[in-house]
């Protein structure tokens, strides 16, 4: 994973670092100290709030929170990278990462924080579908069922989950899916990378926004 998915140890890097000074300074007990460091608030659809949709994107509300989504993220972005190349990888993630906060922030009340990287994991979870299913390299290998298989249970799993909790942010993730399954749908450029047995299950849940 080291030299194959560079981008996602990036990621988590970065993730844990910011999580880490929550956690010491108690900055994750506070809205009022998220929505400091770059929560997702109504006003990052305002010109000098654009900065949020993308730092909002590396917060977390809670220990679980963080846990969840980067044990997410280790599965699906490690996999994605290694067959998808780190480019697209980048693309997803980000892309759908920045739809998800613009769909939170844009039913959010005012002063009401929203926070988390889910949202451009569900994009990931939209964009490997597609992205295996338009593949002649991947979409006729046994092993592809069964991973999109998994892929939409547990898409439909935490939406559910989203819909029935009223803490998680659902908007964030359905747009975050729906912008993934239409960067799926793009042409690859690069040809993907052999799997070999780098196949790793999707079996558990999301984390929530």
């Amino acid at each position: 994973m080291r030299t194959r998915a560079p981008l996602t140890l990036i990621l988590l890097a970065t993730i844990t670092v910011i999580w880490l000074y929550e956690a010491l300074t108690g900055a994750y007990m506070n809205d009022q100290a998220m929505i400091a460091m770059g929560a997702i608030i109504p006003d990052a659809l305002q010109p000098n709030g654009y900065w949020r949709l993308v730092t909002g994107m590396f917060l977390h509300g809670g220990w679980l929170h963080w846990a969840s989504n980067c044990w997410a993220l280790y599965q699906l972005g490690t996999l994605y990278e290694m067959l998808f190349g780190t480019r697209r990888f980048a693309a997803v993630y980000f892309v759908t990462g920045i739809c998800a906060s613009i769909a939170s922030a844009s039913h959010l009340m005012p002063g009401q924080p929203s926070l988390g990287a889910s949202g451009a994991i569900f994009g990931l979870l939209g964009a490997f579908i597609f992205s295996i299913r338009r593949s002649p390299r991947y979409r006729n290998q046994p092993w592809t069922r069964g991973l999109i298989g998994q892929l939409i249970f547990w898409i439909v799993v935490n939406i559910g989950i989203g819909m029935s909790v009223k803490m998680i942010d659902n908007v964030a993730h359905v747009g975050g899916l729906i912008a993934g399954l239409l960067i799926g749908l793009l042409p690859q450029n690069v040809p993907p990378q052999s799997p070999g047995s780098s196949v790793i299950d999707v079996n558990h849940t999301y984390g929530s926004e």
